[in-house]
């Protein structure tokens, strides 16, 4: 019987449909014992427990939120030095005083209340492209840190916006950004 069992399984795995046909057999037997051993609920997944909710892992009343709400501190300033609204204002100023002036001459204008950086960043800038005329209000101040300060100077013709720092207590300007009206 071992060497007709032997040719009778030779026969059935040399041929396509005799392969097929075990696999289905295969599948068939899993399915129907896991029919056997399910409870016979299908409204839940059969792979696993679904959970009832959502899981909470902190407490609700706690502000966990990344935005401070306590007030910005104030800007901080060496005695005998401008404070940052006087800083903007005086740059405001001298960057809207362009007309019959060189780029050097336009440029000192600025150099005492510039960073290094800005100082030159500016040192290719034709005075004639800039945009405005006279400043027209007062220096908006928004405290960023003790030692940032975003400034908003209306001009006759847009905002200017300044960022000031003062890493040793002496304000400057370190960036300008412009936005027409």
């Amino acid at each position: 019987m071992p060497r007709t069992l032997e040719l009778g399984l030779n026969r059935i795995f040399r041929s396509r449909w005799g392969v097929a046909i075990v696999l289905g057999v295969i599948v068939l037997a899993i399915v129907g014992v896991g029919r056997l051993f399910s409870d016979g609920n299908d409204s839940r997944p059969s792979l696993g427990v679904a959970s009832p909710g959502p899981t909470v892992s902190i407490d609700p009343k706690q502000d966990d939120s990344i935005i401070d709400t306590a007030p910005p501190p104030s800007p901080s300033t060496r005695p005998g030095r401008a404070q940052p609204e006087a800083v903007a204002y005086a740059f405001a100023s001298a960057w809207a005083d362009h007309r019959d002036v060189t780029p050097k001459a336009w440029r000192a204008q600025l150099l005492p209340n510039s960073t290094t950086k800005l100082a030159d960043d500016l040192a290719g800038v034709d005075p004639a492209g800039v945009p405005a005329e006279r400043v027209i209000g007062r220096p908006n101040l928004i405290p960023v840190s003790k030692t940032v300060v975003n400034a908003v100077v209306t001009m006759d013709t847009g905002k200017l916006s300044l960022r000031l720092i003062s890493p040793d207590g002496h304000w400057r300007v370190d960036g300008i950004d412009w936005e027409a009206a």
